[in-house]
């Protein structure tokens, strides 16, 4: 957002790998590196490098996807390689950003950016936290880890806007003796609205559990 402005949230394009978890009260070391018109990312804690992303703003608008097809409302049943198979459609239960949930969301997580509060944004955090929705909206999961995430913005949301997401899964394998599956999801505002595109990656059945079992 500093580098590029609220203009980040209507054509912006971020991605992530979560490699080390950062606890609380850690102090985490963030570095952007600009390359090629794009910033290079990284945060380190402990001397560890526990994130690698990158972050850009392309020179034209990208056009959303075509809608995806509707989905079932989400049933819960567990995370497995038959829930989670590959061309499975999902969705959330909408969500409705209030101001009061956009105020805590702020402090939650120490936002200093005041365009979010100053022009009622709803914060890009808020919506990347929709490819979680999406596998806790639809599944039932055990121990579970977010690993990795790909997000490219359409437009800005307003805070009031009820939020919605249809996704497929896309990937479903096992690395290591961990299980991951991959998603996209299209969120929308208002039902109809395209506002993000995230490509999702998490280990639903960590190798300790498959051990365990």
């Amino acid at each position: 957002m500093q580098r590029w402005g609220g203009t980040w949230l209507e054509r912006g394009i971020a991605e992530c790998r979560l490699l080390k978890p950062v606890y609380d009260g850690d102090t985490a070391v963030v570095t952007a590196i600009e390359q090629s018109a794009e910033l290079d990312l990284r945060i380190e804690s402990h001397g560890e490098l526990c994130v690698t992303g990158r972050a850009g703003l392309p020179a034209e608008r990208l056009p959303p996807p075509p809608a995806f097809r509707e989905a079932p409302l989400p049933p819960g049943p567990p995370a497995d390689e038959t829930t989670l198979a590959i061309g499975t459609r999902l969705a959330i239960n909408p969500f409705r950003v209030t101001d009061e949930y956009a105020e805590e969301y702020l402090r939650t997580v120490r936002e200093i950016e005041p365009l979010y509060a100053r022009k009622s944004l709803v914060h890009p955090g808020t919506i990347l936290h929709i490819g979680n929705w999406v596998l806790r909206h639809n599944v039932a999961l055990g121990p579970w880890r977010h690993v990795g995430s790909m997000v490219q913005h359409f437009t800005a949301a307003p805070i009031g806007d009820e939020l919605s997401a249809r996704a497929v899964v896309t990937a479903n394998y096992e690395r290591k003796g961990h299980r991951f599956v991959e998603l996209d999801v299209l969120v929308y505002a208002g039902q109809k609205t395209p506002i993000a595109r995230i490509g999702h990656i998490a280990i639903y059945r960590p190798r300790q559990l498959a051990d365990a079992g």
